[in-house]
């Protein structure tokens, strides 16, 4: 039987990422985000439930982090879920639960006012599809840059 490990979660940085280099240069970002739930209980009161994922970027991901994330940022994460154990000061064994992600899109504009946002997979950048090469958003729907590179003026044939 096959089985599957494949998390997405879009929630805000709760603190700046934490970045180490180990031996070799290889990066590794530390950071946790929040994901919140609203719903109406019995009562039919609103209620928000808020959960915390620790989340854990590799090489390219984690220097990018370094460079463009900051606390309270939206961000887009895939990737797999990892449970840990370690043995505490007392010898109590004790479980650590993180989300290494393989792929991040930065949902926020960035600071500086560039507008848009990053796709980021496992170390290599591709712009997303509201930027142009100069880093600044062309993107209709953001209301920055040049919107009539993405208008057509000839009719479309479609039948709807």
């Amino acid at each position: 039987m096959a089985s599957v490990n494949k998390v997405i979660l879009i929630g805000n940085l709760g603190k700046d990422p934490e970045v180490r280099h180990l031996e070799g240069g290889v990066a590794v970002a530390r950071f946790p985000i929040a994901t919140s739930e609203s719903f109406k209980d019995k009562n039919g009161e609103k209620q928000e439930r808020t959960e915390w994922h620790n989340i854990v970027l590799w090489r390219g991901l984690a220097e990018v982090a370094e460079k463009y994330l900051r606390k309270g940022q939206s961000v887009f994460i895939e990737g797999k879920i990892r449970t840990n154990s370690y043995q505490d000061k007392e010898g109590v064994q004790r479980y650590s639960t993180e989300i290494v992600a393989d792929n991040m899109t930065m949902l926020s504009a960035r600071e500086g006012g560039n507008g848009g946002s990053g796709s980021f997979q496992g170390g290599a950048s591709s712009q997303s599809a509201g930027q142009s090469s100069s880093g600044q958003g062309t993107s209709a729907a953001s209301g920055k840059g040049n919107a009539s590179a993405f208008q057509n003026d000839e009719p479309d044939d479609l039948p709807f």
